[in-house]
Protein backbone atom coordinates (compact mmCIF):
# COMPACT_ATOMS: atom_id res chain seq x y z
CA UNK A 1 0.00 0.00 0.00
CA UNK A 2 1.09 3.63 -1.10
CA UNK A 3 0.87 6.66 1.19
CA UNK A 4 -1.55 8.90 -0.12
CA UNK A 5 0.51 12.20 -1.85
CA UNK A 6 1.02 15.13 0.96
CA UNK A 7 -0.62 18.65 0.31
CA UNK A 8 2.06 20.78 -1.40
CA UNK A 9 1.31 23.66 1.20
CA UNK A 10 2.33 21.26 3.76
CA UNK A 11 5.65 19.52 1.88
CA UNK A 12 8.90 21.96 1.00
CA UNK A 13 11.00 21.05 -1.40
CA UNK A 14 14.59 19.90 -0.98
CA UNK A 15 16.21 23.53 -2.55
CA UNK A 16 13.32 25.42 -0.56
CA UNK A 17 14.36 23.89 2.80
CA UNK A 18 18.24 24.13 2.29
CA UNK A 19 17.77 27.75 2.04
CA UNK A 20 15.31 28.06 4.78
CA UNK A 21 17.05 28.49 8.18
CA UNK A 22 14.32 27.23 10.49
CA UNK A 23 15.65 23.93 11.05
CA UNK A 24 18.65 22.28 13.11
CA UNK A 25 21.98 22.08 10.97
CA UNK A 26 22.65 18.76 9.95
CA UNK A 27 26.21 16.38 10.67
CA UNK A 28 28.66 16.93 8.18
CA UNK A 29 30.49 13.97 7.24
CA UNK A 30 33.79 13.44 5.86
CA UNK A 31 33.16 12.53 1.97
CA UNK A 32 34.93 8.91 1.31
CA UNK A 33 37.88 8.47 -1.40
CA UNK A 34 37.04 8.39 -5.20
CA UNK A 35 35.94 5.40 -6.39
CA UNK A 36 38.35 3.24 -8.21
CA UNK A 37 37.91 3.47 -11.85
CA UNK A 38 38.35 -0.63 -12.19
CA UNK A 39 35.23 -0.85 -10.42
CA UNK A 40 31.96 -2.42 -12.28
CA UNK A 41 29.16 0.25 -12.22
CA UNK A 42 26.41 0.56 -9.78
CA UNK A 43 23.29 -1.45 -9.80
CA UNK A 44 20.63 0.77 -11.93
CA UNK A 45 16.74 1.70 -11.30
CA UNK A 46 14.20 1.63 -14.14
CA UNK A 47 14.52 4.64 -16.36
CA UNK A 48 11.35 6.22 -18.64
CA UNK A 49 11.95 7.81 -21.76
CA UNK A 50 10.00 10.67 -22.84
CA UNK A 51 8.22 8.95 -26.09
CA UNK A 52 7.28 6.08 -23.09
CA UNK A 53 5.81 9.04 -20.96
CA UNK A 54 3.95 10.50 -23.61
CA UNK A 55 2.17 7.41 -24.48
CA UNK A 56 1.51 6.82 -21.01
CA UNK A 57 -0.21 10.19 -20.38
CA UNK A 58 -1.73 9.92 -24.21
CA UNK A 59 -3.63 6.80 -22.72
CA UNK A 60 -4.48 7.95 -19.24
CA UNK A 61 -6.03 10.77 -20.98
CA UNK A 62 -8.05 8.71 -22.96
CA UNK A 63 -8.91 6.94 -19.88
CA UNK A 64 -10.33 9.81 -18.03
CA UNK A 65 -13.98 8.87 -18.38
CA UNK A 66 -14.07 5.59 -17.51
CA UNK A 67 -14.02 4.23 -13.83
CA UNK A 68 -11.13 1.87 -12.79
CA UNK A 69 -8.92 2.48 -16.36
CA UNK A 70 -6.45 4.69 -14.59
CA UNK A 71 -6.00 2.35 -11.93
CA UNK A 72 -5.39 -0.92 -14.10
CA UNK A 73 -3.02 1.17 -16.29
CA UNK A 74 -0.90 2.29 -13.71
CA UNK A 75 -1.09 -1.33 -12.27
CA UNK A 76 0.17 -2.74 -15.77
CA UNK A 77 3.15 -0.32 -16.34
CA UNK A 78 4.13 -0.73 -12.89
CA UNK A 79 4.26 3.11 -11.90
CA UNK A 80 2.81 5.59 -8.91
CA UNK A 81 0.16 7.98 -9.57
CA UNK A 82 3.10 10.83 -8.51
CA UNK A 83 4.77 9.69 -11.79
CA UNK A 84 2.02 10.77 -13.75
CA UNK A 85 1.46 14.16 -11.74
CA UNK A 86 5.02 15.05 -12.70
CA UNK A 87 4.98 13.62 -16.08
CA UNK A 88 1.91 16.27 -16.65
CA UNK A 89 3.87 19.01 -15.34
CA UNK A 90 6.65 18.58 -17.58
CA UNK A 91 4.47 18.19 -20.64
CA UNK A 92 2.57 21.56 -19.71
CA UNK A 93 6.28 23.27 -19.55
CA UNK A 94 7.17 21.67 -23.09
CA UNK A 95 9.40 19.35 -22.54
CA UNK A 96 7.93 16.31 -24.46
CA UNK A 97 7.09 15.99 -27.61
CA UNK A 98 4.08 14.51 -29.30
CA UNK A 99 3.09 10.61 -29.54
CA UNK A 100 1.03 8.87 -32.06
CA UNK A 101 -1.67 6.50 -29.86
CA UNK A 102 -0.88 2.43 -29.65
CA UNK A 103 -3.36 0.40 -30.83
CA UNK A 104 -5.20 -1.72 -28.57
CA UNK A 105 -5.65 -5.45 -29.50
CA UNK A 106 -9.36 -7.60 -28.72
CA UNK A 107 -10.15 -8.83 -25.63
CA UNK A 108 -10.56 -12.88 -24.89
CA UNK A 109 -13.90 -14.63 -24.91
CA UNK A 110 -15.12 -15.54 -21.63
CA UNK A 111 -15.32 -19.83 -20.60
CA UNK A 112 -17.94 -21.27 -20.53
CA UNK A 113 -19.29 -22.07 -16.91
CA UNK A 114 -20.53 -24.87 -17.82
CA UNK A 115 -17.14 -26.42 -18.71
CA UNK A 116 -15.86 -25.01 -15.92
CA UNK A 117 -18.06 -26.71 -13.26
CA UNK A 118 -17.76 -29.99 -14.58
CA UNK A 119 -13.99 -29.59 -14.14
CA UNK A 120 -14.73 -28.75 -10.36
CA UNK A 121 -17.06 -31.82 -10.17
CA UNK A 122 -14.09 -34.00 -11.71
CA UNK A 123 -11.58 -32.10 -9.25
CA UNK A 124 -14.57 -32.70 -6.02
CA UNK A 125 -14.82 -36.67 -7.33
CA UNK A 126 -11.48 -37.00 -7.53
CA UNK A 127 -10.18 -35.58 -4.05
CA UNK A 128 -12.89 -37.29 -2.54
CA UNK A 129 -11.77 -40.98 -3.92
CA UNK A 130 -7.74 -40.06 -2.61
CA UNK A 131 -9.23 -39.55 0.82
CA UNK A 132 -11.30 -42.81 1.10
CA UNK A 133 -8.15 -44.09 0.15
CA UNK A 134 -6.01 -43.09 2.18
CA UNK A 135 -8.50 -43.88 5.56
CA UNK A 136 -9.35 -46.92 4.28
CA UNK A 137 -5.11 -47.58 4.07
CA UNK A 138 -5.28 -46.32 8.02
CA UNK A 139 -7.48 -48.42 8.86
CA UNK A 140 -6.11 -51.32 7.42
CA UNK A 141 -2.42 -50.56 9.06
CA UNK A 142 -3.79 -50.33 12.63
CA UNK A 143 -5.50 -53.46 12.32
CA UNK A 144 -2.63 -55.14 11.45
CA UNK A 145 -0.09 -53.40 13.68
CA UNK A 146 -1.82 -53.29 16.77
CA UNK A 147 0.34 -50.09 17.48
CA UNK A 148 -1.40 -50.18 21.24
CA UNK A 149 0.00 -53.14 22.59
CA UNK A 150 3.14 -53.21 22.16
CA UNK A 151 6.33 -51.14 23.51
CA UNK A 152 7.98 -48.45 21.61
CA UNK A 153 10.69 -50.10 19.71
CA UNK A 154 7.97 -52.79 18.78
CA UNK A 155 5.29 -50.70 17.82
CA UNK A 156 7.71 -48.81 15.32
CA UNK A 157 8.70 -52.62 13.92
CA UNK A 158 5.08 -53.26 13.49
CA UNK A 159 4.65 -50.00 12.11
CA UNK A 160 6.99 -49.83 9.69
CA UNK A 161 6.03 -53.28 8.39
CA UNK A 162 2.35 -52.45 8.29
CA UNK A 163 3.39 -49.64 5.92
CA UNK A 164 5.32 -51.48 3.65
CA UNK A 165 2.27 -53.62 2.77
CA UNK A 166 0.77 -50.33 1.13
CA UNK A 167 1.18 -49.49 -2.80
CA UNK A 168 2.10 -46.65 -4.11
CA UNK A 169 -0.70 -44.43 -5.10
CA UNK A 170 -1.04 -40.68 -4.32
CA UNK A 171 -0.38 -39.85 -0.95
CA UNK A 172 -1.28 -42.82 0.89
CA UNK A 173 2.10 -43.34 2.17
CA UNK A 174 2.07 -39.55 3.12
CA UNK A 175 -1.04 -40.26 5.06
CA UNK A 176 -0.46 -43.05 6.53
CA UNK A 177 2.40 -41.94 8.26
CA UNK A 178 0.77 -38.47 9.28
CA UNK A 179 -2.14 -40.30 11.08
CA UNK A 180 -0.10 -42.80 13.04
CA UNK A 181 2.98 -40.24 14.17
CA UNK A 182 5.71 -41.28 12.19
CA UNK A 183 8.27 -40.00 10.49
CA UNK A 184 7.78 -40.44 6.26
CA UNK A 185 12.18 -39.91 5.79
CA UNK A 186 12.69 -43.08 8.29
CA UNK A 187 10.14 -45.14 6.28
CA UNK A 188 11.88 -44.78 3.29
CA UNK A 189 15.23 -45.13 4.63
CA UNK A 190 14.31 -48.45 5.87
CA UNK A 191 12.87 -49.04 2.73
CA UNK A 192 15.88 -48.50 0.82
CA UNK A 193 18.06 -50.12 3.85
CA UNK A 194 15.74 -53.42 2.95
CA UNK A 195 16.16 -53.24 -0.67
CA UNK A 196 20.40 -52.41 -0.70
CA UNK A 197 21.65 -53.36 2.34
CA UNK A 198 25.51 -52.08 2.99
CA UNK A 199 28.39 -53.91 2.50
CA UNK A 200 30.05 -54.98 4.85
CA UNK A 201 33.32 -52.66 5.83
CA UNK A 202 36.64 -53.77 5.62
CA UNK A 203 39.54 -53.11 7.67
CA UNK A 204 41.90 -50.90 5.83
CA UNK A 205 45.15 -52.24 5.84
CA UNK A 206 47.87 -50.07 6.34
CA UNK A 207 50.17 -49.24 3.20
CA UNK A 208 53.67 -50.64 2.90
CA UNK A 209 55.16 -47.17 2.89
CA UNK A 210 53.94 -46.33 6.31
CA UNK A 211 56.52 -45.59 8.55
CA UNK A 212 56.47 -47.92 11.52
CA UNK A 213 58.10 -48.66 15.05
CA UNK A 214 61.10 -46.96 15.64
CA UNK A 215 61.59 -44.20 13.28
CA UNK A 216 57.97 -42.93 13.95
CA UNK A 217 59.52 -42.44 17.70
CA UNK A 218 62.14 -40.98 16.59
CA UNK A 219 60.20 -38.45 14.79
CA UNK A 220 58.00 -37.48 17.84
CA UNK A 221 61.00 -37.34 19.85
CA UNK A 222 62.61 -34.87 17.69
CA UNK A 223 59.31 -32.61 17.00
CA UNK A 224 59.55 -32.45 21.13
CA UNK A 225 63.26 -31.16 21.12
CA UNK A 226 63.79 -28.28 22.86
CA UNK A 227 64.66 -26.07 19.91
CA UNK A 228 61.67 -27.37 17.68
CA UNK A 229 58.95 -27.16 20.31
CA UNK A 230 57.73 -23.50 19.28
CA UNK A 231 57.99 -24.06 15.68
CA UNK A 232 55.56 -25.43 13.51
CA UNK A 233 56.11 -28.38 11.04
CA UNK A 234 56.64 -26.87 8.15
CA UNK A 235 59.77 -24.81 9.65
CA UNK A 236 61.07 -28.04 10.95
CA UNK A 237 61.34 -29.30 7.94
CA UNK A 238 62.72 -26.69 6.30
CA UNK A 239 65.05 -26.65 8.95
CA UNK A 240 66.45 -30.09 8.58
CA UNK A 241 66.39 -29.76 4.95
CA UNK A 242 68.89 -27.24 5.22
CA UNK A 243 71.18 -29.37 8.00
CA UNK A 244 71.07 -31.93 4.83
CA UNK A 245 68.36 -34.37 6.89
CA UNK A 246 65.08 -35.64 5.82
CA UNK A 247 62.59 -38.00 7.97
CA UNK A 248 58.69 -37.61 6.83
CA UNK A 249 56.72 -35.07 5.13
CA UNK A 250 55.39 -32.17 6.49
CA UNK A 251 51.96 -33.91 6.19
CA UNK A 252 53.33 -37.08 7.82
CA UNK A 253 54.47 -34.79 10.72
CA UNK A 254 51.27 -33.10 11.38
CA UNK A 255 49.41 -36.75 11.04
CA UNK A 256 51.92 -37.83 13.60
CA UNK A 257 51.51 -34.82 16.26
CA UNK A 258 47.90 -35.52 15.64
CA UNK A 259 47.94 -38.75 17.14
CA UNK A 260 49.16 -37.82 20.53
CA UNK A 261 46.58 -34.97 20.44
CA UNK A 262 49.44 -32.60 19.61
CA UNK A 263 48.03 -30.02 17.36
CA UNK A 264 46.34 -26.69 18.50
CA UNK A 265 46.48 -23.63 17.84
CA UNK A 266 49.02 -21.65 20.47
CA UNK A 267 48.61 -17.95 18.25
CA UNK A 268 46.79 -15.01 20.72
CA UNK A 269 43.93 -14.79 18.55
CA UNK A 270 41.16 -13.07 19.01
CA UNK A 271 38.05 -15.66 19.79
CA UNK A 272 34.59 -14.36 19.48
CA UNK A 273 31.94 -15.75 21.76
CA UNK A 274 29.19 -17.54 20.31
CA UNK A 275 26.29 -15.29 20.85
CA UNK A 276 22.80 -16.84 21.91
CA UNK A 277 19.70 -16.30 19.33
CA UNK A 278 17.26 -14.19 20.68
CA UNK A 279 13.84 -15.75 20.82
CA UNK A 280 11.04 -13.10 21.71
CA UNK A 281 7.47 -13.72 21.56
CA UNK A 282 4.55 -10.86 21.87
CA UNK A 283 1.30 -12.25 22.29
CA UNK A 284 -0.61 -9.25 23.71
CA UNK A 285 -0.16 -5.48 24.19
CA UNK A 286 3.26 -4.10 25.73
CA UNK A 287 5.16 -7.13 25.24
CA UNK A 288 7.95 -6.61 22.59
CA UNK A 289 9.24 -3.61 21.74
CA UNK A 290 11.64 -2.81 18.75
CA UNK A 291 13.83 0.02 17.95
CA UNK A 292 16.53 1.20 15.48
CA UNK A 293 18.40 4.53 13.89
CA UNK A 294 18.25 5.11 10.42
CA UNK A 295 20.12 7.95 8.26
CA UNK A 296 17.60 10.20 6.13
CA UNK A 297 19.76 12.15 3.50
CA UNK A 298 20.34 16.25 3.89
CA UNK A 299 20.54 19.29 1.48
CA UNK A 300 24.18 18.01 0.71
CA UNK A 301 26.45 15.58 0.28
CA UNK A 302 27.49 13.06 3.11
CA UNK A 303 24.96 15.17 5.35
CA UNK A 304 22.34 13.29 7.50
CA UNK A 305 19.61 13.63 9.79
CA UNK A 306 18.84 10.43 12.28
CA UNK A 307 15.70 8.88 12.51
CA UNK A 308 14.99 7.32 15.79
CA UNK A 309 12.22 5.18 15.69
CA UNK A 310 10.67 2.38 18.07
CA UNK A 311 7.66 -0.43 17.15
CA UNK A 312 5.46 -2.68 18.93
CA UNK A 313 6.22 -6.36 17.19
CA UNK A 314 2.84 -7.70 17.46
CA UNK A 315 0.61 -4.67 16.15
CA UNK A 316 3.10 -3.39 14.23
CA UNK A 317 2.45 -0.16 15.31
CA UNK A 318 5.12 2.58 15.99
CA UNK A 319 4.59 4.22 19.50
CA UNK A 320 7.46 6.42 19.15
CA UNK A 321 9.55 8.50 16.86
CA UNK A 322 12.41 11.42 16.77
CA UNK A 323 14.57 13.04 14.17
CA UNK A 324 17.55 14.60 15.75
CA UNK A 325 20.91 15.96 13.78
CA UNK A 326 22.99 13.22 15.65
CA UNK A 327 22.97 9.72 17.18
CA UNK A 328 23.17 10.03 20.72
CA UNK A 329 21.61 7.95 23.79
CA UNK A 330 21.03 10.66 25.64
CA UNK A 331 18.30 11.72 22.66
CA UNK A 332 16.59 8.16 22.95
CA UNK A 333 16.32 8.29 26.93
CA UNK A 334 13.60 10.46 27.22
CA UNK A 335 11.61 9.43 23.72
CA UNK A 336 11.52 5.80 25.18
CA UNK A 337 10.79 7.35 28.87
CA UNK A 338 8.02 9.22 27.60
CA UNK A 339 6.35 6.31 25.72
CA UNK A 340 6.75 4.26 28.22
CA UNK A 341 4.90 6.88 30.41
CA UNK A 342 2.00 7.15 27.61
CA UNK A 343 1.35 3.42 27.11
CA UNK A 344 1.33 2.91 30.89
CA UNK A 345 3.98 0.06 30.54
CA UNK A 346 4.28 -1.58 34.01
CA UNK A 347 7.85 -2.88 35.66
CA UNK A 348 8.95 -6.20 34.34
CA UNK A 349 6.17 -5.91 31.00
CA UNK A 350 8.12 -5.34 28.49
CA UNK A 351 11.14 -6.57 26.55
CA UNK A 352 13.15 -3.91 24.53
CA UNK A 353 14.88 -5.29 21.39
CA UNK A 354 18.02 -3.50 19.08
CA UNK A 355 21.27 -4.25 17.34
CA UNK A 356 24.21 -3.99 18.77
CA UNK A 357 24.69 0.25 17.61
CA UNK A 358 26.67 2.49 19.88
CA UNK A 359 23.58 3.87 20.86
CA UNK A 360 21.86 0.42 22.03
CA UNK A 361 24.45 -0.79 23.78
CA UNK A 362 25.88 2.60 25.82
CA UNK A 363 25.79 2.29 29.38
CA UNK A 364 22.99 5.41 29.72
CA UNK A 365 20.55 3.28 28.18
CA UNK A 366 21.47 -0.48 30.06
CA UNK A 367 20.93 2.00 33.12
CA UNK A 368 17.60 3.72 32.23
CA UNK A 369 16.33 0.01 31.26
CA UNK A 370 17.07 -1.09 34.47
CA UNK A 371 15.39 1.63 36.28
CA UNK A 372 12.31 1.33 34.35
CA UNK A 373 12.16 -1.97 34.78
CA UNK A 374 12.21 -3.05 30.86
CA UNK A 375 14.40 -6.01 30.10
CA UNK A 376 17.01 -5.86 27.08
CA UNK A 377 17.68 -7.61 24.39
CA UNK A 378 20.36 -7.39 21.40
CA UNK A 379 20.96 -8.97 17.76
CA UNK A 380 23.97 -11.00 17.17
CA UNK A 381 26.57 -9.29 15.92
CA UNK A 382 26.17 -8.79 11.58
CA UNK A 383 23.16 -10.37 11.85
CA UNK A 384 20.48 -8.16 10.59
CA UNK A 385 17.45 -11.17 10.50
CA UNK A 386 17.57 -10.79 14.40
CA UNK A 387 15.97 -7.33 14.00
CA UNK A 388 13.54 -7.82 10.81
CA UNK A 389 10.69 -5.34 12.27
CA UNK A 390 12.46 -2.60 12.41
CA UNK A 391 13.83 -3.00 9.23
CA UNK A 392 11.66 -3.88 7.22
CA UNK A 393 9.98 -0.63 8.75
CA UNK A 394 12.44 1.34 7.30
CA UNK A 395 12.36 -0.10 3.67
CA UNK A 396 8.48 0.65 3.80
CA UNK A 397 9.55 4.57 5.04
CA UNK A 398 12.17 5.14 2.05
CA UNK A 399 10.14 2.74 -0.74
CA UNK A 400 7.36 5.58 -0.16
CA UNK A 401 7.13 7.12 -3.79
CA UNK A 402 6.80 10.33 -1.80
CA UNK A 403 9.74 9.45 -0.31
CA UNK A 404 12.23 12.45 -1.33
CA UNK A 405 16.06 11.78 -2.04
CA UNK A 406 17.46 14.63 0.29
CA UNK A 407 15.40 16.67 3.12
CA UNK A 408 16.18 20.74 3.04
CA UNK A 409 15.90 21.03 7.22
CA UNK A 410 15.62 19.00 10.29
CA UNK A 411 11.63 20.63 9.74
CA UNK A 412 11.09 18.73 6.22
CA UNK A 413 11.91 15.81 7.70
CA UNK A 414 9.71 15.88 10.37
CA UNK A 415 6.55 17.08 8.49
CA UNK A 416 7.55 13.86 6.00
CA UNK A 417 7.68 11.39 8.89
CA UNK A 418 4.41 12.98 10.30
CA UNK A 419 2.18 12.47 7.61
CA UNK A 420 3.78 8.44 7.21
CA UNK A 421 3.30 7.98 10.62
CA UNK A 422 -0.02 8.65 11.28
CA UNK A 423 -0.75 6.87 7.45
CA UNK A 424 1.26 3.90 8.58
CA UNK A 425 -0.42 3.42 11.94
CA UNK A 426 -4.14 4.53 10.88
CA UNK A 427 -4.36 3.18 6.92
CA UNK A 428 -2.06 0.85 5.91
CA UNK A 429 -3.13 -2.95 5.90
CA UNK A 430 0.22 -4.91 6.77
CA UNK A 431 0.63 -8.29 5.28
CA UNK A 432 2.23 -9.22 8.25
CA UNK A 433 -0.95 -9.09 10.57
CA UNK A 434 -3.67 -10.05 8.60
CA UNK A 435 -3.68 -7.14 6.22
CA UNK A 436 -5.27 -5.10 9.37
CA UNK A 437 -3.86 -1.57 10.20
CA UNK A 438 -1.70 -0.91 13.22
CA UNK A 439 -4.18 0.56 15.20
CA UNK A 440 -6.78 -2.52 14.46
CA UNK A 441 -4.90 -4.74 15.77
CA UNK A 442 -3.75 -3.10 18.84
CA UNK A 443 -7.00 -1.64 20.07
CA UNK A 444 -8.10 -4.87 19.69
CA UNK A 445 -10.48 -4.76 16.64
CA UNK A 446 -8.92 -7.62 15.33
CA UNK A 447 -11.55 -9.90 15.93
CA UNK A 448 -14.62 -7.91 14.87
CA UNK A 449 -12.67 -6.92 11.41
CA UNK A 450 -11.92 -10.17 10.82
CA UNK A 451 -15.39 -11.47 11.31
CA UNK A 452 -17.01 -8.61 9.05
CA UNK A 453 -14.23 -9.84 6.77
CA UNK A 454 -15.69 -13.50 6.54
CA UNK A 455 -19.10 -12.29 6.17
CA UNK A 456 -17.98 -10.74 3.32
CA UNK A 457 -16.46 -13.52 1.10
CA UNK A 458 -19.39 -16.07 2.76
CA UNK A 459 -21.56 -13.64 1.23
CA UNK A 460 -19.77 -13.73 -1.99
CA UNK A 461 -19.22 -17.72 -2.04
CA UNK A 462 -22.96 -17.87 -1.78
CA UNK A 463 -23.31 -15.90 -5.04
CA UNK A 464 -20.59 -17.11 -7.24
CA UNK A 465 -19.42 -20.33 -5.71
CA UNK A 466 -18.09 -21.58 -8.86
CA UNK A 467 -14.96 -18.90 -8.41
CA UNK A 468 -13.60 -20.88 -5.64
CA UNK A 469 -11.95 -23.67 -6.50
CA UNK A 470 -10.12 -25.51 -3.31
CA UNK A 471 -12.64 -24.23 -0.48
CA UNK A 472 -14.86 -21.71 0.62
CA UNK A 473 -12.49 -18.28 1.09
CA UNK A 474 -11.54 -16.98 4.32
CA UNK A 475 -9.89 -13.90 5.06
CA UNK A 476 -6.14 -13.42 5.75
CA UNK A 477 -5.53 -15.18 9.24
CA UNK A 478 -6.03 -12.56 12.21
CA UNK A 479 -2.45 -12.31 14.20
CA UNK A 480 -2.19 -14.28 17.79
CA UNK A 481 1.37 -14.39 18.06
CA UNK A 482 4.53 -12.26 16.80
CA UNK A 483 8.23 -14.24 17.03
CA UNK A 484 11.68 -13.19 16.54
CA UNK A 485 13.53 -15.97 15.63
CA UNK A 486 10.74 -18.62 16.50
CA UNK A 487 12.40 -22.09 17.89
CA UNK A 488 12.72 -25.11 15.79
CA UNK A 489 9.38 -27.14 15.96
CA UNK A 490 9.87 -30.43 18.28
CA UNK A 491 8.38 -33.58 16.01
CA UNK A 492 6.88 -35.59 17.72
CA UNK A 493 7.22 -38.73 15.57
CA UNK A 494 8.76 -41.75 15.59
CA UNK A 495 12.31 -42.04 14.54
Amino acid sequence: MVMPRIPNDETNSAAAGAAAEEGRRPTLVAAPAAASPELSDRPRRRNFGARYKLQVLDEIDRAAGTPGAIGAILRREGIYSSSITEWRRLRAAGAFEGLSPVKRGPKPMAPNPLSAEHAQLKRDHKRLQQRLERAEAVIEIQKKSRVDRLPDRGRREAVMDALATLGTGSGIIAAACDALGVSRATFHRRQVAVAYPPAARRRRPAPARTILGPERQHIIDLLREPHFADLAPAEIYATLLDQGIYHCSIRTMYRILHEHQEVRERRRQLRHPVYQKPELLAEGPNQVWSWDITKLMGPSKWTYFYLYVIIYIFSRRVVGWHIADTESAALFKPLFEDCVAKHNVSPGQLTLHADRGPSMKAKATALMLADLGVTKSHSRPYTSNDNPFSKSHFKTLKYQPQFPKRFGCAQDAKTFCRHFFDWYNRDHHHLGIGLMTPDQVHYGQADAVHAARQTILNKAFRLNPERFVNRPPRPPQKPTAVWINPPAKERKTIA
